[in-house]
């Protein structure tokens, strides 16, 4: 499992792990939130509507789901970690904090936890103002999120700090190849 603060790197850092480490496959997401430029359904997420989220809730589809900014919600589908348990993967969750905190209870023998952490605020706070996709309020609110979760980083197994991003590829790699090895 990955996890960061919006704007720290982790789907940057996901994608290289899925694009180097044949052994894993990614879970794809479910969310409410509004599709971004170059977003795919079914790639990246799964866009639905709160209330079609909701409902899958109450049919108990998902391993883990949170709702991570007023309104907003997102979730691991069990059906996706499923099909990639039948496919012989090792499943990479790109998910947020609490999300993977869940995770990690529920499966506590069987996930590496990788905490990727901006250099700092001033960083954070650049990338999120220069990704350009949120509003004013919008991205006062992740802002107000990603400090909340950068306190919970000594929960997690590893933690990356996301200046040099080659860097934080090779430790991301390696940490993902011994623990699959020692799996």
């Amino acid at each position: 499992m990955i996890t960061a603060p919006s704007g720290a790197g982790k789907t940057t850092i996901a994608r290289h792990l899925l694009k180097t480490i044949p052994e894993i496959d990614f879970s794809i997401s479910a969310t409410t939130r509004k599709k971004r430029s170059g977003e795919i359904e079914g790639v990246d997420y799964f866009f639905t509507t709160p209330e079609e989220f909701k409902k899958k809730i109450e049919r108990d589809e998902f391993i883990e789901w949170e709702e991570v900014y007023p309104g907003t919600f997102y979730g691991s589908l069990k059906s996706q970690v499923e099909k990639l348990w039948q496919k012989g993967k090792a499943v990479l969750f790109d998910v947020d904090v609490k999300g993977t905190l869940n995770l990690k209870n529920k499966f506590p023998e069987n996930t590496l936890t990788i905490f990727i952490k901006p250099p700092s605020h001033d960083v954070l706070l650049e990338r999120l103002k220069n990704r350009a996709t949120e509003s004013p309020e919008k991205l006062l609110e992740r802002i107000h999120k990603a400090q909340e979760e950068l306190q919970f980083e000594t929960s997690f197994d590893v933690v990356i700090v996301n200046d040099d991003l080659e860097k934080a590829f090779r430790e991301a790699k390696m940490s993902v190849e011994k623990f699959l090895h020692t799996q």
